[in-house]
C-alpha cells in the first residue's frame, strides 16, 4: 500500500528480481572472493551487448577512467581535456594521475562537449607544443556528444578519446553503442544509474592488449611469480563476484529500463513541452538517448519562475529533484584550470546550470508518481497539468 505523500526519488535502483539467483549461486559455489565466474560472464555480456571488443569489470566508473588514463601513459606535466559540464568524477582521475585538467564547454544541441571550443583548445595547445594526452568526452544524462566532429578533431592531432558513458549505457550514436567509439569507454553501475551493481564500473575497448594490462593494473599489478612481486604501482579496483552477479541480472532488463525512462520523459514533455520558456534536453538526430534523467531548462524572464523556487516546491511535496551539474570550471577545486567556452559571447554550460533542473526519472515510477511531479510543477508554473498516460 502506497502512502499518499511518500518520497519520490530522483533515480532509485530498480531490481529485476533475478539478482538473488546469481548471488545465491556465488554463495553455494563459495565464489565470494573478489573475482569469479560472475565477473568473467558480466564482462563478456557487456562486451556482447555494446559490441565492444572486450570489457574489464571495476569497482567504479571513476576507477575505469583512472585506469584508462594509466593505459594512455598520462602523468605529471601532461594535460587532459575534459567536458566541464559533468560530475567531478569525470575529472578527478586526471588529478590522481598528476596531470592538468583543461575544461571544454558544452554546445546547445547535445549539452555535451562543444566541437567549436575543442577545436580552439587543440589549436592553441598545438601552438604551445603541449597537446593533451587524452580527451575525456562525457555523454551527459544519456545523450551522446557530437562524436563525429569530436573524433575528426582528435584524429587530426592524434589525441585518443576516453568516452565517459557513465550515464549513457543503452544509448546509441549512429547505430553504435555509446562508449564504443573512442579508444576507451567507461560505464558506471552506481546505485542511481540505469542499471546498478550497488557500486561498480566497466572499462571497454577494442584493444585486447590494453584490456589485459588494465586487469593487471586493477589487481595490484602483481607480477607472474610464485611469490608476491610488484614491479609497477597497481590499484585495488576490481569488481567483486557478488556485485557482478547483480550486474548480470540487471543487464538482462536494460532495454526495458531504457524504454521505461523514455516513457517517463515523454510524459513530462507532453505535460510541459508547450509551456512558455520551457525547453527539454535535445536528442541529436542519429542518436537515441536512454533518457537516464529527464532534464529541462526554464527561462526565468519568459516564464517568471526561478529554478530555486521550483526545487523548493518539489522538496516541500517530498519529491527529489536536482539542479543540473555545476560546471567543473566553476568548482573551487578547479578555479585555476583553463577553460574554453563555446564562443566568445556564449558559455553554454553556465547558462544550463543557471536554468536547468533534473526531474525524477526512475524506471520504476508509477503513473501516479509521475502525475504528482507533474501536478507540483504545473502548480508552480501556474498551469493546469496534462494527465500522465
Amino acid at each position: 500500500m502506497r502512502v499518499a505523500n511518500e518520497r519520490i526519488f530522483l533515480s532509485p535502483p530498480h531490481m529485476s528480481g533475478r539478482e538473488q539467483l546469481y548471488i545465491n549461486e556465488a554463495f553455494v559455489t563459495n565464489w565470494i572472493a573478489p573475482l569469479g565466474p560472475n565477473v568473467d560472464a558480466f564482462e563478456r555480456e557487456i562486451a556482447e551487448y555494446t559490441g565492444a571488443g572486450g570489457a574489464v569489470a571495476l569497482s567504479s566508473g571513476t576507477a575505469a577512467i583512472h585506469i584508462a588514463l594509466c593505459l594512455l601513459g598520462v602523468g605529471p606535466g601532461d594535460r587532459v581535456f575534459c567536458s566541464s559540464f559533468t560530475f567531478v568524477a569525470s575529472a578527478n582521475p586526471v588529478c590522481y594521475a598528476g596531470a592538468e585538467p583543461v575544461f571544454i564547454d558544452s554546445e546547445p544541441q547535445t549539452w555535451n562537449m562543444s566541437p567549436e571550443a575543442l577545436e580552439r583548445a587543440l589549436e592553441e595547445a598545438d601552438r604551445e607544443g603541449c597537446l593533451p594526452k587524452a580527451v575525456i568526452v562525457v555523454h551527459l544524462y544519456g545523450q551522446s556528444a557530437k562524436m563525429k566532429e569530436i573524433m575528426s578533431l582528435c584524429g587530426r592531432y592524434d589525441v585518443p578519446i576516453i568516452e565517459d558513458a557513465a550515464e549513457s549505457l543503452g544509448s546509441t550514436y549512429e547505430g553504435k553503442a555509446s562508449g564504443t567509439l573512442g579508444k576507451f569507454g567507461i560505464y558506471s553501475f552506481n546505485g542511481n544509474k540505469i542499471i546498478t551493481t550497488s557500486g561498480g564500473g566497466m572499462l571497454v575497448s577494442d584493444d585486447e592488449e590494453a584490456l589485459a594490462k588494465a586487469r593487471f593494473l586493477a589487481t595490484q599489478a602483481r607480477d607472474q611469480a610464485p611469490h608476491y612481486q610488484h614491479s609497477v604501482m597497481g590499484y585495488n579496483y576490481r569488481l567483486s563476484n557478488l556485485l557482478a552477479g547483480v550486474g548480470r541480472a540487471q543487464l538482462q532488463v536494460l532495454d526495458e529500463r531504457v524504454e521505461a525512462r523514455r516513457a517517463v520523459f515523454e510524459n513530462y514533455r507532453e505535460a510541459f513541452g508547450g509551456l512558455k520558456g520551457v525547453e527539454f534536453m535535445p536528442e541529436l538526430p542519429g542518436t537515441r538517448s536512454n533518457r537516464w534523467l529527464t532534464t529541462l531548462t526554464i527561462d526565468e524572464e519568459e516564464n517568471g519562475v526561478k529554478i530555486s523556487d521550483l526545487l523548493k516546491a518539489l522538496a516541500d511535496d517530498n519529491i527529489e529533484a536536482r539542479p543540473l551539474w555545476k560546471p567543473l570550471h566553476l568548482q573551487p577545486i578547479f578555479e585555476r584550470a583553463r577553460f574554453y567556452p563555446h564562443s566568445e559571447t556564449l558559455c553554454v554550460s553556465e547558462q544550463l546550470f543557471r536554468s536547468g533542473i533534473c526531474l525524477p526519472s526512475g524506471s520504476s515510477m508509477t503513473l501516479e508518481q509521475q502525475q504528482r511531479v507533474i501536478d507540483c510543477i504545473q502548480r508552480s508554473l501556474g498551469k493546469v497539468a496534462n494527465p500522465a498516460r
